[in-house]
């Protein structure tokens, strides 16, 4: 196999592809290299498994930890099972792929990616989805691409191509984008509530470069691009009018049954009848198996509820284009919890709990860039029961994370400072009823639960999702979409914000792409649909709690000189120890001498704080403390005036009268009155117990002549 490379400049670093020298027995695989990120992806295929009814497509991406030159970690340093960020990758290689490849398209395919090389500057997950485009376009597999990817950041009001991971810590705006020649077809964006314009703006810049990198591609492919191998079956054009004469009058009238377990029951009875026409109990016909008739009448009745929707203009459940389902919410509904909300948008129901931690529940992260934690947390639950299914309950599903993802984005913007507010927060979201948009539900649910547990976000944020109908050249918008509308549209358009921009945008297409001016409307559109949402929402909670749950840790901060961050530690943290074993108080210090103390009881918080300032507060001459006295020599006393603080009073400063020895009139672990008299510049104590006896004898000898 020969070697064949292609490069081309984008953003100002060389993007390079190669192949034919590694992994010669795949079906496609290539090397991306980036600055000095490289990722490898290849592409491999079987024959379809007899019966199937849906495209196996599976994408694997593992960031190998040799490549920023790290053991993993774990006892058994070796990579495990993936981490959240491959998994995302993983959607997001596959999420603008599987509609390129056609639909009656059934084999085995296996996309495996590796990240194998990282300069710590350019992230390989974009390079992982560019290598898959290049590896399934080289391959004899049918693909109606090349596609590509970007991703987009926005600093000082200026975009900027393909960002390094140290310009994105300063950027407004995350955006990955895949598309391919013509338009996008995938979008995922984080951003600090941006406007409509400047996320469009993000778009239409970020496809530029997709059309370049596409180029690259086909330019690969011109070159060591293997003939397509598949052979498309037969048309099924023909049986298809035959199944829509039979059965679709009662598909519509099926379709347009109240209530989602009524409508799916009706369909399912077209479908039964379909069955028992063709496929009678003794198996399928010669002619026809029931994976061909029951795909056949999916399309038959995605094109009348397209139909319904674009003619007519009716949906399912009998709303307009434009209309919301009836929303409701309520707070507080679980009594032990930090904060809790309910948010109820038709038939999507999302219970959603927050609970405030310290930073020791923070999560850390290791990945191939340095090790981070992190303060906010959503996880995004989906059990059977919200479907009313009975399913295999088994580990989180890559759905899942992904959703969880969606929303930990929109409402991560929001959130205050841990200056001001230094809590770890976790959001769990339970999805107790879906049809349709739980993600959003997540959003809408998860900001009303931190509302009620108290914390100061700078903006409520709501999400919705608009989908799209498309019949006989022209299309219509929908907004809140039902499960089913996601599942015959041609898009879900997910965008969450405020009132004053968007912080998260997923985008999944069904079709080939989406056009820019769409792009626009549709989030004019989810504009106005969210700013109604928020409308609803403040009725329920107009504004975030003042005071945090009574079951949340109470927390006291304080800010002292970082040169004393030691005397607060104490001698192998001896003295931190002694704190918190006395207060059950968590104490927590940052190296600016920033110091968080949480306690569940305000008593034990309160006295926590006045041990930290015993121990730091500056030694002011003039002052009287109490003091214990440490030890006692010829010269006179050492005596603790603060924890890890000690100063010494002179013999002659010991009393009023002459003192020959000091244990004549002190002893080790007496607490005694000292005046501080000196301070000298290497910060030595000077005390005196006789000035306070002076001061007190003067007193008394005032009063009684009063």
């Amino acid at each position: 196999m020969a070697h064949h490379i292609v490069e081309r400049e984008i953003g100002g670093r060389t993007l390079r592809i190669e192949t034919g020298k590694i992994a010669k027995q795949a079906a496609g695989a290539v090397f991306v290299t980036y600055g000095e990120s490289v990722t490898f992806v290849a592409v491999v295929t079987g024959a379809p498994r007899p019966g199937i009814d849906f495209f196996p497509l599976t994408v694997d991406y593992r960031e190998k930890t040799y490549a920023a030159g790290k053991f993993p970690g774990g006892f058994f340093k070796r990579e495990a099972r993936p981490s959240q960020k491959e998994i995302l990758t993983m959607r997001m290689i596959d999420r603008p792929m599987r509609p390129l490849f056609p639909k009656e398209f059934k084999d085995e395919v296996l996309i495996q990616a590796m990240a194998m090389s990282t300069d710590q500057e350019n992230d390989p997950d974009i390079l992982a989805m560019i290598g898959a485009s290049a590896a399934v376009s080289i391959s004899p597999l049918p693909f109606n691409g090349p596609s590509a990817s970007v991703r987009v950041g926005y600093i000082d009001n200026e975009y900027i191509l393909n960002p390094t991971i140290e310009q994105l810590d300063c950027s407004e705006m995350e955006c990955v984008l895949a598309g391919h020649m013509t338009s996008v077809n995938m979008v995922e964006i984080g951003a600090t509530e941006l406007s409509e314009e400047v996320i469009a703006g993000a778009i239409e810049f970020g496809h530029k470069a997709i059309v370049s990198i596409c180029e690259m591609i086909a330019e690969l492919t011109e070159k060591a691009g293997k003939p397509v191998e598949w052979t498309p079956p037969a048309s099924t054009e023909k049986f298809k009018a035959e199944l829509l004469k039979k059965f679709g009058k009662a598909l519509r009238d099926a379709r347009n049954t109240a209530g989602k377990q009524d409508r799916y029951a009706a369909v399912k009875a077209v479908y039964n009848d379909a069955k028992e026409a063709y496929c009678p109990e003794t198996g399928d016909t010669t002619d026809h198996n029931w994976n061909t008739i029951r795909d056949l009448l999916d399309v038959i009745e995605g094109e009348i509820v397209a139909e319904l929707c674009v003619v007519e203009g009716k949906r399912s459940d009998g709303r307009a284009a434009t209309e919301l389902r009836a929303i409701e919410s309520e707070i507080g509904i679980l009594p032990r919890v930090h904060g809790s909300a309910l948010f109820q948008r038709g038939e999507t129901q999302a219970l959603c709990v927050v609970t405030l931690g310290t930073r020791r529940d923070e999560q850390f992260v290791d990945g191939l860039a340095d090790e981070y934690s992190k303060k906010f947390m959503l996880h995004y639950n989906f059990p059977p029961l919200c479907t009313g299914e009975v399913k295999r309950v088994g580990a989180t599903s890559r759905r899942e994370i992904g959703h969880g993802n969606l929303a930990e984005k929109a409402l991560q913007y929001v959130l205050p400072t841990p200056e001001k507010f230094p809590y770890t927060i976790r959001i769990v979201s339970e999805i107790m009823e879906s049809n349709g948009s739980s993600s959003m539900a997540s959003v809408c649910g998860g900001c009303l639960a931190l509302m009620d547990a108290g914390v100061p976000i700078k903006q409520p944020v709501a999400g919705i999702s608009i989908g799209a109908f498309e019949h006989d050249g022209d299309y219509k918008l929908t907004v809140d979409i039902l499960g089913e509308e996601d599942h015959f549209g041609e898009m879900d358009f997910k965008v969450a914000g405020t009132q004053r921009g968007i912080t998260a945008i997923q985008l999944d297409l069904k079709g080939h792409g989406i056009s820019q001016e769409r792009i626009i409307e549709t989030l004019e559109l989810a504009k106005t649909t969210r700013l109604s949402i928020l409308k609803s929402m403040l009725s329920t909670l107009a504004a975030p709690k003042k005071e945090t749950s009574q079951y949340a840790p109470f927390v006291l901060t304080t800010k002292i000189n970082p040169e004393k961050i030691g005397k607060v530690i104490g001698p192998g943290g001896k003295y931190i120890k002694s704190i918190e074993a006395e207060t059950h108080a968590t104490v927590e210090i940052d190296e600016d001498g920033s110091i968080a103390i949480f306690c569940i009881d305000k008593v034990g918080g309160e006295r926590a704080l006045e041990m930290v300032e015993a121990v730091t507060s500056e030694v002011k001459v003039g002052k009287t403390y109490s003091g214990t006295v440490s030890s006692v020599k010829d010269f006179g006393a050492f005596i603790e005036i603060s924890p890890g603080q000690d100063g010494l009073c002179h013999i002659s400063e010991l009393d009023n009268d002459y003192v020959k020895s000091a244990e004549d009139v002190i002893k080790v672990g007496e607490v005694v009155r000292v005046k501080v008299i000196a301070v000298d510049p290497q910060g030595r104590i000077k005390l005196s117990r006789k000035a306070v006896m002076l001061e007190e004898q003067d007193a008394q000898e005032e009063a009684v002549g009063s």
